[in-house]
């Protein structure tokens, strides 16, 4: 092999693995999505998706973060889960599409991914927090 099939090889890999964390962490949106009751849901978890569209998901990454945010603060009021927070993870995922957004200015793209990590991690919480606490009747 030589140093441009390398580079090409790496490039594939790297590309893969990147594409395989966005379809996980897309996951991890609509799973959560789906755990809240049809009546606290103000998304249809298959809505989600939409995020693979390129350059329309910048915005559309705004309203999936507002409804999960809602969704949850709906669902933990219903299963009375107590939060500190009236819309669960709201506040960090908006700073995190405003980064996203904002992604030409340099540096801003590290600190979007930083916050990415930090948000996908706080979903996931809350996912597995749904998983613990029975629906209330």
């Amino acid at each position: 092999m030589d140093t441009t099939e390398i580079i090409r090889l790496i490039a594939g890999i790297l590309a893969l693995t990147i594409l395989a964390m966005i379809v996980l962490y897309m996951h991890t949106l609509a799973t959560t999505l789906k755990k809240c009751s049809l009546t606290t849901r103000t998304m249809q978890p298959g809505m989600v998706w939409l995020l693979l569209i390129p350059l329309f998901n910048v915005i559309w990454h705004f309203f999936v973060v507002l409804a999960v945010g809602k969704s949850l603060g709906n669902e933990f009021r219903a299963r009375r889960i107590p939060s500190t927070d009236p819309e669960p993870g709201k506040s960090l995922g908006i700073a995190m599409c405003v980064c996203g957004a904002c992604g030409i200015i340099p540096g801003v793209v590290l600190v979007y991914l930083v916050l990415l990590f930090i948000y996908w991690g706080k979903i996931s919480g809350f996912s597995r927090l749904l998983d613990q606490t029975p629906v209330a009747p």
